[in-house]
């Protein structure tokens, strides 16, 4: 017999936007499908309580309930994610990145070294309020 796993709870100021958008992809399959929550969980075997946390970003989704979730709604993973790559990449973004790699390799890792200068400047600039 298996161990249930549960979800991995998450402090709100480590919600990752990659959280919340799994999250919202599934309860747009769920609502989609016409399923209440109770209905959902009990076929992917998980508490609705659980299920509800990890539409809200809340909780992390296990690889094993993202397997059955893909089982439930007959989905490739590929799929369940493409939507989500297209809304978290911005126009912007991709004018960045395809600049980026015309940057010859050094060049290149003077931008990746100057991006993680501003990183740890802006955790200190966050202490420094």
């Amino acid at each position: 017999m298996r161990a249930k796993q549960n979800p991995q709870p998450l402090d709100l100021p480590q919600r990752a936007p990659q959280i919340q958008l799994v999250g919202r992809k599934i309860r747009q399959l769920r609502k989609e499908h016409k399923l209440t929550q109770v209905e959902l969980s009990s076929r992917l075997g998980i508490q609705q309580s659980d299920l509800s946390r990890m539409e809200q970003g809340e909780y992390r989704v296990s690889l094993d309930t993202l397997f059955r979730i893909l089982a439930e709604f007959k989905m490739s993973m590929g799929e369940f994610f493409e939507e989500m790559a297209e809304e978290s990449i911005t126009p912007r973004d991709a004018r960045l990145i395809q600049t980026f790699k015309t940057l010859p390799e050094d060049a290149q890792r003077e931008v990746e070294d100057f991006i993680a200068f501003k990183r740890v400047q802006g955790r200190h600039d966050e202490y420094d309020e």
